[in-house]
């Protein structure tokens, strides 16, 4: 082989074996590439905490008591049986009041707005609540019930179409546009129904209109186009004498754990099985509920209920092993579940009832109005595991009322009537009014402030 020759064999194999090089580091490196991490760019949005300017607090009362059947020829008429005892004040001073008709009422009636203004960045305190004390030949007892936002759903759970009582389903509208109310019946009958509540304006409907048939009736309450406030007023009679008033105020929703502290227990002679009976209802499905009970002023368990739940399907239970005394009870449930305690102090004429609903946990300073009644108290439930300082202010003045609740215990305290307290606390609690008295029984929860704002977080 010539040397010219040799040379070309040799740079050609030269150029083989780099090209070979080359491509394999080429094949490593894409590999390496794919492994690796790749650089990335991110952009975090722009956002800002802000919290909204407070609007003006707007609470709605219920108005007359209404009597219904006092007309023979009239039977469904309804009328005025008492106009309320409103006990009101806000943070700015007395509140704005308009009326709002019940046009329904034959002798005419009004239920009343109440408007808190907003002063600056300052969310309004308003406490108001109205009482009435009843002793008419067809109703008699004392009911009260407190002046609050209204909303476009909630549930009215105390409901009875039994022999010889007398629900009416109060509907009030405060808006500037009619709103269409859709009424639906949860337990052993389902029905609905809807019915238009006109602008700034006051309705009310038989419970048996929809619930005839049904043993512990639980309506669902849904509005549109305006919020409502809904009430259910009840009253009972024994044969022909009355027997006891009351004022159901609404739930805003099924709750997990529910609180209801201001429970009573009266002693009476003979059959006690209805002096004292918790209603349970699980809307959506099956679940187990477990009703605890303590003594006011203990943490001691002294009763313990399990409760199977079918969906859908209210259920009573007696409390009647219980000595007479007061209480407070605790539900634990696997599914959110709706809960009452109907309490009544004998079983003759002149005697009175009451619901107890649960308390929502309040942690923030709240105006509580207390009306014209009998031995008004505060019923203060602590579930957390440190003591809690609540301290009751009256808001005209006057020297504040301290008591401290133990960890996972409750207390009372003693206020008096037609007055509004600001209660601020250190630890969140759970609190009812009651009021208390031969035939005479009414206990209502104390509810959060309406004008408070949460902050909420803005992206531009």
């Amino acid at each position: 082989m010539s040397t010219n020759r040799a040379f070309r064999v040799a740079a050609t194999g030269a150029r083989v074996l780099t090209g070979a090089v080359v491509a394999a580091a080429c094949v490593v490196g894409a590999v390496l590439a794919v492994t690796a991490p790749w650089p990335t760019i991110t952009h975090e949005p722009a956002q800002a905490d802000v919290t909204p300017l407070p609007g003006d607090t707007v609470l709605v009362c219920n108005g007359d008591f209404r009597a219904i059947g006092r007309n023979p020829s009239k039977s469904l008429e309804m009328v005025s049986a008492a106009e309320p005892r409103l006990t009101a004040q806000g943070s700015s001073g007395r509140p704005e009041s308009s009326p709002l008709p019940a046009k329904d009422l034959a002798d005419g009636g009004t239920a009343q707005r109440l408007v808190g203004a907003v002063e600056g960045r300052e969310a309004p305190l308003l406490g108001a609540t109205e009482s009435f004390s009843l002793a008419e030949d067809d109703l008699f007892g004392l009911a009260a019930a407190p002046c609050r936002p209204a909303g476009l759903e909630s549930w009215l759970v105390g409901g009875t179409v039994a022999t010889g009582t007398e629900d009416l389903i109060v509907l009030t509208n405060p808006g500037v546009v009619p709103s269409t109310v859709t009424l639906g019946l949860h337990g052993s009958v389902r029905a609905s129904s809807t019915v238009i509540v006109p602008a700034e304006s006051q309705i009310a409907l038989p419970l048996t209109s929809i619930a005839v048939g049904s043993d512990y009736p639980v309506v669902r309450v849904t509005a549109t186009g305006s919020p409502v406030r809904a009430v259910l007023q009840s009253s009972l009679t024994r044969t022909l004498d009355p027997a006891g008033a009351d004022l159901q105020d609404a739930v805003a929703a099924p709750q997990r754990n529910p609180v209801l502290p201001g429970i009573q227990v009266f002693e009476n002679e003979g059959d006690n099985s209805d002096m004292a009976v918790v209603r349970l209802l699980s809307p959506d499905v099956d679940a187990e509920a477990v009703v605890t009970l303590s003594k006011l002023g203990s943490s001691a368990t002294v009763a313990e209920l399990e409760v199977p739940l079918t969906a859908d399907m209210p259920t009573e239970l007696s409390l009647s092993t219980l000595a007479p005394g007061e209480y407070t009870a605790r539900i634990e449930s696997d599914a959110p579940v709706l809960a009452a305690v109907r309490q009544q102090d004998g079983a003759g004429p002149e005697t009175d009832f009451a619901w107890v609903l649960p308390a929502p946990e309040v942690e923030d300073d709240v105006y509580v109005s207390i009306p014209a009644g009998p031995s008004p108290e505060v019923v203060l439930v602590n579930s957390e595991d440190s003591d809690s300082t609540v301290q009751l202010t009256p808001v005209d003045g006057g020297e504040p009322i301290e008591v401290t609740v133990p960890a996972e215990s409750s207390a009372s305290v003693p206020v008096t009537e037609r007055t509004v307290y600001a209660l601020s606390t250190s630890g969140p609690v759970h609190a009812s009014v009651s009021m208390t008295a031969t035939g005479a029984l009414a206990v209502w929860p104390v509810w959060p402030s309406a004008g408070a704002q949460q902050s909420i977080t803005v992206y531009p």
